[in-house]
């Protein structure tokens, strides 16, 4: 009579999902997307983060029309219904953003997607959601470019965007994996108007740089000059001391995709396309 045979440790699921294996599924999340990359022979990555709630212009205004029509059809609006007005007013302006976030994306990809064969080319990368996620792999994608999305599970399941390739989708279940990845492979960042997610990325980046813990240079851009300056006050902490002036020098904010264009590809033709650019990344 043959004797049951159990199944080997790397074939038993409920081993691999409990918390004893923790730290095979942080290998795997680091194992898995490197070979992934590797067969897709992306080397260099732009990164976008932003809000995953912004709209497109066009889902902004008719949010917004709904929202003016219900006021206009009451006879006296109530505090609710204002509140409402006013975060539809503030939908359409962060739709802005959306809009230029593809633009902005369009312009990478296209000028990468020109460039000589045997030069770098940098692929356009998101967190893989809706809002600034969505709208920097759309603009990828009116290039005909692919661009790649670093999904992550969450309790309100985030849906990867329409404008990804089955293929250029990564999902984590680990929040420091993800930004590992979001850091290792960028050759620059580009923060969007964002709530504490972004928030979390974007001070972990300069940190990062601040603290030289990447030898390689990434510029980082700021884009929504209004917005960053009502919600951070970087001036209050070069006064307090907890910054120093120097460190404003991580960061260029800008409110124009044509200027955020020219200063990414000038800082990039630098860094990455030039023989001294390129002999620097060879020592680093």
């Amino acid at each position: 009579m043959r004797k049951h045979r159990p199944n080997k440790a790397y074939l038993n699921r409920e081993f691999l999902e409990s918390p004893d294996a923790r730290v095979i599924r942080i290998l795997a999340e680091y194992l898995e997307p490197a070979r992934r990359l590797r067969h897709l022979n992306i080397h260099d990555t732009i990164v976008f983060f932003g809000s995953a709630r912004a709209l497109s212009r066009q889902q902004a205004r008719a949010c917004l029309e709904r929202v003016q029509q219900q006021i206009d059809q009451a006879e006296a609006p109530s505090q609710g219904l204002i509140m409402q007005l006013e975060r539809a007013e503030k939908a359409v302006e962060l739709a802005e953003y959306y809009e230029q976030a593809v633009e902005l994306a369009r312009m990478i990809t296209q000028w990468s997607t020109s460039l000589p064969e045997d030069q770098r080319h940098f692929v356009i990368c998101s967190g893989g959601g809706g809002g600034m996620m969505e709208a920097a792999n759309k603009g990828a994608s009116l290039a005909g470019g692919k661009s790649l999305g670093f999904n992550i599970t969450l309790p309100f399941e985030q849906i990867p965007n329409e404008y990804l390739a089955p293929e250029m989708i990564f999902d984590f279940h680990y929040f420091f994996m993800r930004k590992f990845w979001f850091v290792y492979l960028a050759k620059a960042l580009i923060i969007f108007p964002g709530g504490f997610g972004t928030m979390d990325e974007l001070m972990e980046v300069l940190t990062l740089i601040q603290t030289k813990k990447p030898h390689k240079t990434m510029p980082v851009l700021l884009y929504g000059k209004r917005y960053w300056n009502e919600v951070l006050n970087f001036d209050a902490m070069v006064r307090w001391g907890t910054i120093s002036p120097d460190d404003l020098e991580i960061f260029y904010i800008t409110d124009s995709p044509e200027d955020a264009f020219e200063y990414l590809r000038t800082r990039l033709e630098e860094l990455y396309l030039t023989p001294q650019g390129l002999e620097k990344v060879k020592l680093t």
